[in-house]
């Protein structure tokens, strides 16, 4: 998301194009949001494929919604108002893309390039949105709470702290919350202030490899919010995105100074921001990246690709992908005696390979 003309849609084609990702049947440029599938980059996959003879490599995948730009005085209505915020309310977590550039034949919705008012434009938008629903929410919770009603009185223990932080000018990202329940009901009311934020900062070509001033002070409005902030030209990542030869991309990244595309530290950062990990299994038919929330166990693994997989769990062996590729692919790390045999209660760790032994 962001203001109009900060270059969301071709950051958006780039992200979907890399690896051929699928592209939902939206057009472009209306009011209907573009949806699709970017793959996330994972070296590690495709090695461990290549020592497993996987026909087939099939990597993990964030979903990713462009939808249009956001105008002052959105929470009333004005440009696309509602319908631009209820695409917000849809999603996990925002990728906010901010202007960090200077173009003439680029108009400014606000008329000069300032990306901090452009970050405070928006964030305002949604708090003022959040607010307008609380207020209405408390009024009913406080009625039903006199009658009487406890689930009433819970929800409110989640609605006053939310009020206060919007009052005092401040998203509803973590509020006070008295108890369990109502850290529940708070994640119920699905707040588009209190969604994780990943602020994007577009610069121009120049600027891609060390960020520019705009982009350095987007970076301390981050750092002050405890959200995370990725610097890249967008308008590079759409060359890089139609280069399908990896000679003549690396070529092209070297010749540009960097290492790898920002769109894939604009993918891993999104991981991140969701409490994702992926673990890994790899056959002779397929190797695939599982992705799941960060703390699961073994056993929610197992029902992660079949629900057979977690009712009849015994075991996961289990070995992590670095060093089975440094051992140089199952047999050997059999052999090493380093594949290991986890139970149900097992903590996946980021990069796991998994082998589910079980039983129905």
């Amino acid at each position: 998301m962001g203001l109009p003309n900060v270059g969301k849609s071709t950051l958006f084609n780039a992200l979907v194009a890399s690896g051929a990702a699928e592209v939902g049947n939206y057009p472009f440029c209306t009011v209907e949001p573009n949806v699709g599938r970017a793959p996330v980059p994972d070296p590690a996959l495709h090695e461990v494929a290549r020592l497993a003879g996987s026909r087939k490599v099939v990597p993990s995948v964030l979903e990713v919604v462009d939808i249009a730009g956001l105008v002052a005085g959105a929470s009333k209505g004005e440009g696309l108002g509602n319908r631009f915020l209820g695409h917000v309310r849809e999603v996990d977590a925002l990728l906010h893309l901010v202007r960090c550039f200077e173009d003439d034949q680029v108009a400014h919705a606000s008329g000069a390039v300032d990306p901090l008012h452009d970050i405070g434009l928006i964030e305002t938008e949604l708090m003022l949105a959040d607010l307008e629903s609380l207020e209405r929410q408390r009024e009913s919770a406080i009625k039903r709470a006199r009658g009487g009603d406890k689930e009433a009185k819970v929800r409110l223990g989640a609605i006053e702290p939310a009020l206060a932080l919007l009052e005092s000018g401040s998203p509803a990202r973590a509020p006070d919350l008295p108890d369990e329940n109502a850290k529940r009901e708070f994640s119920a009311l699905n707040l588009l202030s209190a969604k994780p934020v990943l602020y994007v900062s577009n610069v121009d070509e120049a600027s891609a490899t060390t960020g520019n001033a705009m982009s350095h002070a987007v970076a301390d409005h981050a750092a002050a919010a405890g959200a995370e902030q990725v610097v890249i030209s967008a308008a590079i990542e759409a060359e890089i995105a139609l280069l399908e030869d990896p000679t003549e991309k690396n070529e092209f990244l070297e010749a540009l100074g960097l290492e790898a595309p920002g769109l894939d530290r604009v993918i891993h950062a999104g991981h991140r921001l969701l409490g994702l990990i992926r673990f890994l299994t790899a056959t002779e038919t397929e190797a695939r990246a599982w992705p799941i929330g960060e703390g699961s166990t073994a056993v929610e693994a197992a029902g992660r690709i079949h629900t057979d997989f977690a009712r009849g769990f015994i075991c996961a062996e289990t070995i992590a992908a670095d060093e089975l590729i440094a051992l140089g692919g199952e047999q050997a790390a059999r052999s090493a005696g380093r594949m290991r045999q986890e139970g149900r209660s097992y903590v996946v760790r980021d990069g796991d390979v998994m082998l589910f032994r079980f039983n129905v």
